[in-house]
């Protein structure tokens, strides 16, 4: 069943229009009778039957309310380093697909990659990219794209349970994770890693450093490999 996100399902008749009213009558060419499912991107959702079409306004009439079955119960936040070229497209989309609630762009000291004066343009991209995602996997929520951080700050300010993914190694993650947790932040370097100075900083500071295995994992890789690992020791994939 199609799915969208929209502010607010509070009313049992619902108009759409815009952006979601012309993909539903130019794109998908839906007819009334149809059905579909709209979400508030707070875990709430309905499904809706279509009762009328006009232009690009569509009509609604909600059937159903439920809270989404599809969210975790862990926050889950990836702190990811700046990577280059349009590397951030492919993990921000596939986070999301794996239930990351968070996603906040971080500046380390290896990062190539810069955002200075673009940020807005960036982070309206990948916010559209976790919405399609969101979409297509069935979320109850749009993963949250923060302001940009330096490493520093993050490690400093971010709350959860903090976990740095070093390639020189650390704790098995099964040593880490526990089903019961419900907020985890997890630091994923850029190209280059981390510094042996952010590393110790982050020592200092609480965040525990874990290891993905003896190889070293691509800036792509690691988040998706951690995100689904640690959603599966939370019992998020069952």
């Amino acid at each position: 069943m199609p799915r969208f996100f929209t502010d607010n399902i509070d009313s049992d008749l619902i108009e759409l229009s815009g952006e979601n009213g012309r993909h539903i009558s130019r794109s998908l060419r839906m007819r009334p009778g149809e059905t579909l499912t709209l979400c508030d991107g707070k875990g709430n959702e309905c499904n809706c039957t279509i009762t009328e079409i006009s232009g690009d306004e569509v009509f609604l009439k909600v059937e159903e309310r439920m809270k989404s079955s599809s969210e975790a119960s862990v926050f889950l936040r990836l702190c990811q380093c700046l990577p280059k070229s349009d590397k951030m497209d492919l993990i921000t989309q596939k986070v999301t697909e794996l239930g990351v609630s968070e996603i906040v762009p971080v500046n380390s000291e290896f990062c190539i990659a810069k955002m200075a004066g673009k940020e807005e343009k960036k982070i309206s991209r990948w916010q559209k990219i976790a919405l399609e995602a969101a979409k297509q996997s069935g979320r109850g929520i749009i993963p949250n794209f923060a302001n940009p951080m330096s490493f520093k700050e993050a490690v400093k300010n971010l709350p959860g349970e903090k976990i740095l993914f070093y390639e020189h190694g650390g704790e098995a993650l099964r040593d880490i994770i526990t089903p019961e947790m419900d907020e985890i932040t997890i630091f994923i370097g850029p190209e280059g890693g981390f510094s042996e100075d952010e590393v110790a900083f982050a020592k200092a500071n609480g965040v525990r450093t874990a290891t993905l295995g003896p190889r070293i994992l691509r800036t792509e890789t690691a988040p998706i490999t951690a995100a689904s690992l640690i959603m599966y020791m939370t019992g998020n994939l069952e």
